[in-house]
């Protein structure tokens, strides 16, 4: 049986209370007040500049409930500087340990490493973890909602933007996506951007053509809309790009390629410096 979101929000909610108890939020307040502002990961991936004008956030992950092993041995550093050197606007890193393989220390260090703004991309049921995801050193984090309430969601993008972070609201039924369309753009339009998820959560099957239908109902937000999952071809980029989007989140396809950097270059059609 497949593994399903249910069953990794469970865990992730068990892991956070754990978390939470070895870290009161006192702690990651402190760490907050002394960081510097985040990097505008809005503005990179709304208004950045992308080759040819196709904005990419490249996402680094060793592993996936749906896809198993992806990248053994996976060097998060060497494949951030590869996917910046290519044309990324944005990065995104797993951090969900017990299925992705990922840690805040690869978040940290690839941030470290890179000048672009840097997503952290994990199951966000408690505001304790945006408060971590801040102090982490995350520019952006993700809200997914078929995982949250819709008060709850409401809630935590409050916080997000109180925290200057940006949230990539992430959506696949076509009833949360009415639901969500109704927050575009709070509480503040430069902090949040929408995300189309063409893989089901439930099933974990992807279908690219379900995004490009998806997309009929938000046409006023296409400025702010990414297109994730399932993305592997200049094909797949340039069918929704005569949709009007321009944005999108990949990685399955480019961290299974022998050499991720050039996966990303061919995508983008970037010429080689």
């Amino acid at each position: 049986m497949p593994i399903r979101l249910n069953d990794i929000l469970d865990t992730t909610r068990a892991d956070v209370a754990e978390r939470a108890a070895s870290r009161p939020l006192e702690s990651l307040q402190e760490v907050v007040s002394e960081r510097g502002a985040p990097r505008n990961f809005f503005a990179a991936v709304s208004t950045g500049q992308g080759p040819g004008g196709v904005n990419v956030i490249a996402e680094l992950k060793r592993q996936s409930p749906s896809a198993g092993v992806i990248r053994e041995g996976m060097d998060p550093v060497a494949i951030a500087l590869q996917y910046e050197q290519a044309g990324a606007v944005a990065l995104s890193v797993l951090t969900d340990n017990r299925w992705f393989g990922g840690s805040l220390d690869d978040l940290a260090i690839v941030r470290n490493a890179v000048g672009l703004p840097v997503l952290q991309k994990d199951f966000m049921v408690d505001p304790w973890q945006i408060w971590e995801a801040r102090a982490g050193g995350a520019d952006a984090i993700l809200l997914i909602a078929e995982a949250l309430p819709e008060g709850q969601l409401v809630d935590m993008l409050i916080l997000a933007q109180e925290l200057q972070l940006t949230a990539l609201v992430e959506v696949h039924d076509v009833e949360n996506l009415l639901m969500i369309r109704r927050h575009v753009g709070f509480p503040h339009p430069g902090y949040m951007l929408l995300g189309i998820n063409n893989r089901n959560l439930t099933t974990m099957k992807t279908d690219v053509s379900h995004g490009l239908r998806m997309t009929e109902l938000v046409d006023e937000h296409l400025d702010i809309l990414v297109a994730e999952s399932g993305i592997s071809s200049r094909a797949d980029i340039d069918r929704f790009r005569r949709h009007g989007v321009s944005r999108f989140l990949i990685g399955e396809s480019l961290l299974s390629a022998d050499d991720p950097g050039a996966a990303l270059r061919s995508l983008l059609g970037t010429p080689w410096p």
